[in-house]
């Protein structure tokens, strides 16, 4: 699991715990047949610039982000079986419950995203274990 940190300038700091779809099976699967997704926690999808709602059965926020972790794309309460969304230059998306972002008003494109594999080790960019 991954640390997730999205603080924007002037809010609060939002934390999630993420989950890491890193490989093809991990990205195909993703969230489709689960029942729901926690509060507090997502799935962290790389490489990836697009997503689909295909057999999912509850709603999504999804920020798409480059590989500087800088958010290209925001995409609130992406709906089940019909919602498609991408971002042309996009490294990859972190999916979250629907809702998660409302209280982060300041959140907008260009900010970056705070990734964090163990509770001492902070990367603020291109994650150590990636080529």
């Amino acid at each position: 699991m991954l640390n997730v940190s999205i603080q924007p300038p002037g809010t609060g700091k939002l934390t999630f715990q993420a989950e890491r779809a890193n490989t093809f099976l991990k990205r195909f699967t993703g969230l489709m047949g689960k029942a729901h997704l926690p509060p507090g926690t997502g799935l962290l999808l790389s490489p990836c610039n697009s997503i689909h709602m295909m057999f999912m059965r509850f709603p999504i926020d999804a920020i798409f982000f480059d590989r500087n972790y800088r958010i290209l794309k925001i995409v609130h309460s992406l709906k089940p079986w019909i919602g498609l969304a991408g971002a042309l230059r996009a490294y990859g998306v972190l999916e979250l419950p629907a809702g998660s972002l409302e209280s982060l008003k300041g959140l907008s494109h260009n900010q970056s995203l705070i990734l964090q594999i163990e509770p001492y080790d902070s990367y603020p960019g291109k994650l150590s274990s990636e080529n």
